[in-house]
């Protein structure tokens, strides 16, 4: 009896010590404080010993074992999920499950620059290194279909649909994502704005009001002056005037643009020669943000028709012609509107 007592009292006290030693380690850094970020991927469908394998693959230098004991014992071990991570400097083995079972996957980010012409995201979107590129042989109408498939056609281009931004996104995601995310921001943003317009614009619906922001956003650097350029833009449309704006003619040259728009270029007749065409052109010439689409929907009051840049940044307003032609001369005949 003695010695069952002891055998008990030992096995109970190795135990103890197993379980204290167990908690200990799943407390412990897996690595230095020091040492670098270590990617590593959980591939689809993998069982908690598959994923301790893909890790030590990867060099996350865990014991599997007890990893997998770790997962079993707090219930966690079919609640891993598959994406790609990083094991940061200082994290725990519990740490690190919390990270797979919340998905806490590695990010990236991608930035998209207001103004941007679509053909400037694509080709952003297709140089970016940690993304599948899914959609890099998709025309542009194939890629507009897959991003609004309910759109039936209302959309001649994808140009101006995608709001620009920072977006963050796991490695190795789809490229499509990053389209899908851009313009569901565009149109959220763009229906926040509209439900805010001023009444008695004249725009039809919100996709000539996205329009608007693109010219608003092309003409002008400077977002004080946003409001007023739209203001010009509205007050032209509401007169019957033409828009007469350079961007849309640069637009419609498309590559044939070289940096310079001569006279020629401005009495070419294209579908967005605002030169030549009364109205709006038929689609956005840019990736407008969101102070340009306050501005198309919110421009302001004026009775100015003209502006001319003053070669600053700034520009001269105008509510008449005799004194727009003394600005343009002023200002060397640089940038007339």
């Amino acid at each position: 009896m003695a010695l069952i007592r002891k055998l008990i009292i030992t096995g109970v006290i190795v135990s103890v010590a197993a379980v204290g030693g167990f908690q200990w380690w799943s407390g412990q850094p897996i690595t230095p404080a020091d040492s670098p970020v270590i990617p590593f991927a959980i591939a689809q469908g993998s069982h908690v010993g598959g994923a301790a394998q893909q890790m030590a693959t990867a060099g996350v230098p865990v014991n599997g074992f007890l990893f997998g004991v770790l997962a079993r014992v707090t219930g966690k071990a079919s609640q891993l999920k598959a994406g790609s991570y990083e094991l940061k400097p200082g994290t725990t083995p519990r740490r690190l499950i919390a990270q797979l079972v919340r998905g806490e996957f590695a990010q990236e980010s991608l930035t998209i620059i207001e103004g941007w012409t679509f053909r400037q995201m694509r080709q952003a979107v297709d140089a970016a290194p940690n993304l599948k590129h899914e959609t890099a042989k998709l025309s542009d109408k194939e890629l507009l279909e897959k991003i609004v498939p309910e759109a039936n056609g209302k959309y001649a281009t994808p140009e101006g649909l995608f709001f620009p931004d920072t977006y963050l996104f796991a490695k190795n995601s789809s490229d499509l994502q990053i389209y899908k995310q851009a313009h569901e921001m565009m149109m959220k943003r763009l229906k926040a704005a509209w439900e805010k317009r001023e009444p008695n614009l004249p725009y039809t619906d919100p996709y000539q009001a996205l329009i608007m922001a693109s010219l608003v956003e092309k003409e002008t650097g400077q977002k004080s002056e946003r409001a007023m350029i739209a203001g010009v833009f509205v007050n032209r449309l509401k007169t019957g005037m033409l828009l007469q704006t350079d961007p849309t003619v640069i637009y419609g040259m498309g590559e044939k643009y070289d940096g310079k728009i001569r006279k020629k270029d401005l009495e070419t007749d294209t579908p967005y020669n605002t030169y030549t065409r009364a109205g709006l052109p038929p689609t956005p010439i840019a990736l407008p943000g969101v102070q340009s689409l306050a501005a198309a929907l919110m421009p302001a009051k004026t009775d100015a028709l003209y502006f001319v840049s003053r070669g600053d940044g700034t520009s001269h307003f105008s509510v008449n012609l005799n004194e727009h032609n003394k600005a343009v001369n002023q200002y060397q005949r640089q940038g007339s509107k």
